[in-house]
């Protein structure tokens, strides 16, 4: 299918590796094109002798538009000028994740909400494991997807992790399609909300009589998506879930109520029984830095809760403490309103301690302040996550709790997300 065409790939992280080496086997011609420059790339695992390489902040600066296809990468939006161009001259759009949805001979199971894909998506992956499926987990979460194409059959499951970034201008939608919230997020990216909205509602949009769509019914964006699909609609809720799921999972928090209560549904749809669903759940201890427990220094518990890049995540982060609780939050700029997680941290009578750190400090502080906290907020500022951490522990009584839950990006003092939760462990184990 491609070979000898000129393919260029916009972006390249994991998905664009993945992509470059499926279209390498293929025989065709590839050109990259990423902002970072060539020394900051990573070429582990791809023969980068085959690539033609245009890198650097001006590296669309020639245009798109003598290419036989496009495949963006997650990370480069969908309706930048010099793809709109292209694709007016002729030129194909695509991405991986459309090429794999157009290769797999497996059916899909996708997962997309605003938090907690993730979460939900292993969770899903691990029953149907211990249920005796020949299913794989790939994408944010699990291995390249299209590497996995050699191994799939017909009778194979895979669980997909789906962003709003991979769901823009899918046109296809998975058999098994799992929606949880949908609150503001990614407005650095996305034009408006209704964009992101719009982008997430394409994961049912293109469903069948025979496909699923399983759907939160505790809010009302993702019920709005039971319109949107000719699917068998399964609603979820975290308030109907039976209490032997609730007292066997190890996951603190609430929240994780609504992916488990996800994870349950599907499995019903795929007949799997209770007690594989209940012997995953008794010991499934959640993903690294999603409410991840660090360990406890001199009576002090510390809460790595880095992924929470947004306000929902850490107001349900906060909730799952009744400890005395220090709250590390701040980073870069989305965007986003911090007037709930202001009026959670104000009412919340356990949150002793702010210390705010990062770009947005300020925004979230008029937030804390406007909603009449009564606490102690202290500004490190882009202090070093050491520092950050020492404040902490020095002002948390013993007995309490130190929670990074920063509730914005982190772009700003780390590379990324990960980054900054384990520069958090890092300092935390310093501590001891």
């Amino acid at each position: 299918m491609f070979k000898d065409k000129k393919i260029a790939i916009l972006g390249f992280g994991m998905e664009g590796k993945d992509l470059a080496n499926y279209l390498l086997r293929e025989g065709a011609k590839i050109f990259v094109f990423d902002r970072k420059n060539e020394g900051d790339l990573n070429f582990e695992g791809v023969a980068k002798n085959n690539l033609t390489l245009i890198c650097g902040k001006d590296y669309l600066r020639d245009g798109l538009g003598n290419f036989d296809t496009i495949f963006r990468s997650p990370g480069v939006y969908r309706n930048i000028p010099e793809i709109v161009k292209a694709e007016s001259e002729g030129v194909t759009i695509s991405s991986a994740i459309k090429l794999f949805f157009d290769l797999s001979p497996a059916k899909i199971i996708g997962v997309t909400g605003t938090k907690g894909k993730g979460t939900t998506a292993t969770l899903i992956y691990e029953i149907l494991r211990k249920a005796g499926y020949d299913v794989y987990l790939a994408g944010n979460i699990g291995k390249p997807f299209l590497e996995l194409i050699p191994k799939l059959k017909k009778e194979s499951l895979v669980v997909l992790e789906l962003s709003s970034f991979q769901l823009i201008d899918m046109d296809e939608s998975p058999h098994i399609a799992v929606v949880l919230n949908i609150t503001q997020d990614h407005l650095d990216w996305h034009k408006d909300l209704s964009e992101y909205v719009s982008a997430k509602k394409n994961i049912v949009k293109f469903q069948g009589k025979d496909d699923f769509a399983v759907i939160n019914s505790d809010y009302e964006p993702p019920k709005s998506f039971s319109k949107q699909t000719k699917a068998k609609v399964v609603f979820f809720s975290k308030r109907q879930l039976a209490d032997r799921y609730k007292k066997s999972l190890l996951l603190k928090g609430e929240h994780n109520w609504e992916n488990v209560a996800a994870a349950v549904a599907v499995s019903d749809i795929l007949k799997v029984s209770d007690e594989a669903v209940l012997k995953v759940l008794t010991t499934f201890r959640g993903l690294e830095h999603r409410l991840e427990l660090v360990g406890k220094v001199k009576g002090i518990t510390f809460y790595n809760d880095s992924f929470a890049t947004g306000p929902q995540p850490t107001i349900a982060a906060i909730r799952s403490f009744d400890e005395p609780l220090t709250v590390i939050l701040g980073g870069s700029e989305k965007f986003l309103d911090y007037k709930g997680l202001g009026e959670e941290i104000s009412k919340a009578k356990n949150v002793k301690f702010v210390i705010l750190i990062g770009q947005v400090r300020q925004k979230i502080r008029i937030a804390i302040k406007n909603a009449g906290y009564k606490g102690k907020i202290i500004d490190k500022g882009n202090s070093s996550m050491e520092e950050v951490v020492r404040e902490a522990f020095l002002n948390t009584p013993n007995g309490g709790v130190i929670l990074l839950s920063p509730a914005a990006a982190s772009f700003d003092m780390f590379r990324d997300y990960k980054d900054r939760g384990r520069k958090f462990k890092s300092a935390v184990k310093a501590l001891g």
